[in-house]
C-alpha cells in the first residue's frame, strides 16, 4: 500500500493557498444542483425534483461532513491540507449553507410554487384555504393524525423529549392552566413518522386532483386541539439534524454485523448538528432549543417555509403530468441477451447505462443461477437496493447448488440496515457471506462466474464504475464490462481470495487495486505524462469522477502542468485543486456536469504518446478511496470498445456547453455557454439522441 509522503515545509507544491476545502467544495455542488430548480428550460416537475434534491444533498452534508467535523474539532485535530482548522471550517460552512437555505426558499416561495400552482398542482399555503377545504382537513387531523400525537407538556415532571434526527416537531406556547391547575408554557408535539409529510386532499373537495398541503400546516393550524381549554400563544416547527457517521471500532469488536445493529439503535439520537426553526420563533424559545441540543448559535437556521421542504418530492410522484416532466426513453438492449455467456465468449461488452439496459447484468446472474455447468459465483454488494433481483437470483443460485459467495459491506452508509438483513437472507438460503476486510469498505463493483466447458474451467467477469442496483442503473451514468479476459478473471478471482481468505497482498495481471496499486498506478501514470511533456512529446489526462482531493495526486497533477501536460478533469462534486494558477496549475481545466442523470462513473485517462492508457474505475482520487477501500481500476482492452468511451465520456463531456460549469481558480464556478456560432451541446442529450433513438 502506498503511504502518504512525510511532509516537506520547503515544498512549495504543499502550500495551503493551492487547495480548496473540501468541504466546501462539496457544498458549492449543492448551488449548481438548486441552478437547476431555476432555470426555466428544464420542466416545472423536474425542477422540484432538483430543489428537493439539494435539500436532501444538505441533510446528508450536515448529518456527514459536519458531523466529522465537529467530531475533528472536539478531538483537537489540526488543519488538512488546506490550513483551515475544523472551527473555522464550520464557521464557514455555516454562511454558505445559509446563503444556500435562503436561495432554497426564495426558488419555492418565489418561483416554483407559484409557477406549480398557475400549472394547477396547487401546495396550498394555510391562509388559502377555501372554507371546504378547511373543514375537510380539520376532519383529517381528528380521525388521521390527532389519535397518533403525543404531546408533551415541559414541566419537571416531563423533560424535553429526545428528538429523533430530521423528524418534524412542533414546539408550542401555551398560557392558561390544564385540567390538573398546571400553569402552561411550552409543550412539544413530535409529528411520528407513520403520518403523511404531504397530504393530497380530494378533488371533490378542492375541484382539482392536484392539491395539496405540508403535515406541519396541518399541525399548526389545530394544534390547539389539542390542548383544550389553553390558549395557543404561538407554534413553531423545527427539526432537528443529528450526526449520523457511525463509529464502530472494528479491531475491538469480535463480530461488526452485532456491534452495527447496536449502533443502529442510536443512530437517530447521535450528537446534534444543526437546529432549522421558523422563522419567526422568538429568541427566548430558539435558546431553550439551542440548550437542550447543545448547540451554538451558529447552527441554527431560520427557515421561511417548511422546515422539511424535500418531502415535497411526493409531490413530483403524486402528479402524473407528462408535460411537466422529462420525456421518458428507452433504454438500449444488448442483442444477444437471451444467451449471455455466448455473447461474452464472441467478444467483450460494454453497458454505458442509463442509456444501456441494465438487464444483460441481471441476466447473466439469472443465467448463472440456472446453468448446470456454472459452479461457482462471486460478487461484491455495497448498495442493492430494496428487493433487489440480483439478490433473488444469487439465492436461487444457492439453492440450485452452486458455490455462492457475497461480498456484503455492511458500512454502505445509510443502507447499514438494509444490508444487515440483506446479508441475513443470504446467509439463510446457504450463500457464504464476507464482511470484507477490516478497516477497509469493499466498495469494488464485482461478479465472478466460474462455468466448466468442455474439460476446462472458464471465468466471465462483470466490473463496473456503480453498484448492482437497478434504479440507480436507470438515473446514474455508469459503465459496465462484461469480459471473459483470462488476465482480468484471474485478478478477479485473486481479488475475491484475498478479502475472504485473509490472503497476503497478490500481483495482478491487468487490474489495479486500492489499497495496494491503484494509488500507485495513477501516480506512476501522471508521472509518464510529465516526463513524455518535459521529452517534448503531446502528453494529456483527462479524469472523470465524483471527487478529488488526495493530494499526492493534487501535487503530481500540479508538477504535470508545470511540465506542460494538458488535464482536463470533469470533477461532478467537491474538488480541491485549485485550477489556472499561473506557473503551478495553468494547463489544468475542471468541470461540473450536473444534467437529467447523475454524473457516477470514473475513467482515467493518459494519452501515452500515441497509446492511450484507460481505466474505468469504481474509485474517486480521494484518500479514503485510494488508500483506505477496496476498489478496482480495471482497463477497457478492446480498442473499439476503449475509443467508445472516450468519444461518449471524454470528448462528448469536454464539449458540453449547456450542462457544464467550470471551476475557476478563486473556487467559483460560471457555467459553461455557447461561444458565438457554437451550437449547443448537452453530453447527456446527445447519448440519449445517439444511443436511445
Amino acid at each position: 500500500m502506498t503511504a502518504i509522503e512525510p511532509i516537506h515545509d520547503a515544498d512549495p507544491l504543499r502550500d495551503t493557498s493551492l487547495y480548496f476545502n473540501r468541504e466546501l467544495s462539496q457544498l458549492d455542488f449543492n448551488f449548481r444542483v438548486l441552478a437547476q430548480a431555476q432555470d426555466p428550460q428544464v420542466p416545472l416537475l423536474e425542477r422540484l425534483r432538483y430543489l428537493c434534491i439539494s435539500c436532501t444533498n444538505l441533510d446528508e452534508f450536515f448529518e456527514i461532513r459536519a458531523g466529522t467535523l465537529r467530531h475533528a474539532q472536539d478531538l483537537g485535530l489540526g488543519p488538512g491540507s488546506d490550513g483551515l482548522a475544523p472551527a473555522a471550517v464550520l464557521a464557514r460552512i455555516h454562511d454558505r449553507a445559509a446563503e444556500l437555505v435562503a436561495a432554497q426558499y426564495e426558488c419555492w416561495n418565489q418561483v416554483l410554487r407559484p409557477q406549480l400552482g398557475d400549472a394547477g398542482v396547487r401546495v396550498q399555503h394555510r391562509d388559502a384555504w377555501s372554507e371546504a377545504q378547511a373543514d375537510w382537513l380539520r376532519a383529517y387531523f381528528r380521525d388521521e393524525i390527532m389519535p397518533v400525537l403525543s404531546p408533551l407538556g415541559l414541566d419537571p415532571a416531563h423533560p424535553f423529549p429526545k428528538i429523533l434526527n430530521k423528524s418534524l416537531n412542533i414546539v408550542v406556547v401555551l398560557k392558561g392552566r390544564d385540567a390538573f391547575g398546571r400553569d402552561g408554557h411550552l409543550a412539544i408535539v413530535r409529528a411520528p413518522r407513520s403520518l403523511p409529510r404531504i397530504i393530497q386532499i380530494p378533488p371533490e373537495v378542492s375541484g382539482g386532483p392536484n392539491d395539496f398541503v405540508f403535515l406541519s400546516a396541518v399541525l399548526s393550524a389545530f394544534v390547539s386541539e389539542l390542548f383544550p381549554g389553553m390558549e395557543v400563544q404561538g407554534a413553531y416547527q423545527f427539526r432537528v439534524t443529528r450526526n449520523s457517521e457511525l463509529l464502530v471500532d472494528e479491531e475491538e469488536v469480535d463480530n461488526i454485523a452485532l456491534a452495527l445493529r447496536d449502533e443502529l439503535v442510536g443512530r437517530g439520537y447521535l450528537r446534534a448538528v444543526r437546529l432549522e426553526i421558523a422563522e419567526q420563533c422568538p429568541d427566548d424559545i430558539v435558546r431553550t432549543l439551542l440548550e437542550n441540543f447543545d448547540l451554538t448559535e451558529n447552527a441554527v437556521y431560520r427557515i421561511n417555509g417548511p422546515v422539511n421542504l424535500n418531502r415535497v418530492i411526493q409531490v413530483y410522484d403524486l402528479v402524473q403530468r407528462a408535460d411537466l416532466k422529462f420525456p421518458p426513453f428507452q433504454q438500449r438492449v444488448l442483442p444477444g441477451i437471451e444467451a449471455m455467456f455466448d455473447r461474452v465468449s464472441a467478444g467483450d461488452v460494454l453497458l454505458h447505462h442509463p442509456f444501456d439496459s441494465f438487464a444483460p447484468v441481471l441476466e447473466l446472474i439469472k443465467q448463472a443461477a440456472e446453468d448446470p455447468n456454472v459452479l461457482a459465483i462471486k460478487q461484491t454488494l455495497y448498495r442493492a437496493g430494496k428487493d433487489s433481483p440480483i439478490v433473488e437470483q444469487l439465492v436461487q443460485a444457492a439453492r440450485n447448488g452452486k458455490d455462492v459467495t457475497v461480498v456484503v459491506e455492511l458500512r454502505a452508509r445509510f443502507d447499514e440496515e438494509a444490508n444487515l438483513g440483506l446479508a441475513d437472507r443470504l446467509q439463510e438460503a446457504g450463500v457464504q457471506v464476507v464482511y470484507g476486510v477490516v478497516g477497509y469498505k469493499t466498495h469494488a463493483k464485482m461478479l465472478l462466474i466460474v462455468r466448466r466447458e468442455g474439460k476446462k474451467l472458464r471465468r466471465y467477469v462483470h466490473l463496473g464504475t456503480g453498484n448492482y442496483h437497478s434504479g440507480t442503473a436507470r438515473v446514474y451514468t455508469d459503465f459496465g464490462l462484461i469480459t471473459a479476459d483470462p488476465d482480468i478473471g484471474s485478478d478477479v478471482h485473486q481479488i475475491f481470495q484475498q478479502i475472504s481468505g485473509l490472503a497476503p497482498a497478490i500481483k495482478l495481471k491487468r487490474l489495479l487495486q486500492s489499497p495496494f496499486t491503484l494509488h500507485a498506478g495513477v501516480l506512476k501514470r501522471i508521472d509518464r505524462e510529465t516526463r513524455h511533456a518535459k521529452a517534448g512529446r503531446p502528453a494529456r489526462i483527462v479524469a472523470k469522477m465524483n471527487a478529488l482531493n488526495e493530494p499526492q495526486v493534487i501535487r503530481a497533477l500540479y508538477q504535470a502542468s508545470q511540465a506542460g501536460v494538458q488535464i482536463d478533469l470533469i470533477v461532478r462534486g467537491a474538488c480541491t485543486l485549485r485550477p489556472g494558477l499561473p506557473g503551478i496549475s495553468e494547463h489544468i481545466r475542471v468541470r461540473s456536469i450536473v444534467g437529467r442523470f447523475l454524473e457516477h462513473h470514473r475513467i482515467y485517462w493518459f494519452a501515452n504518446d500515441g497509446e492511450p492508457d484507460l481505466f474505468c474505475s469504481s474509485a474517486d482520487w480521494l484518500e479514503r478511496n485510494l488508500l483506505r477501500r477496496v476498489e478496482t481500476g480495471f482497463p477497457i482492452l478492446d480498442p473499439e470498445l476503449a475509443a467508445r468511451v472516450h468519444a461518449e465520456a471524454i470528448a462528448n463531456y469536454l464539449a458540453d456547453n449547456v450542462s457544464a460549469w467550470a471551476l475557476d481558480s478563486d473556487g467559483a464556478y460560471h457555467r459553461v455557454t455557447p461561444a458565438a456560432g457554437e451550437p449547443p451541446h448537452s453530453a447527456q442529450g446527445t447519448l440519449l439522441a445517439q444511443i436511445c433513438g
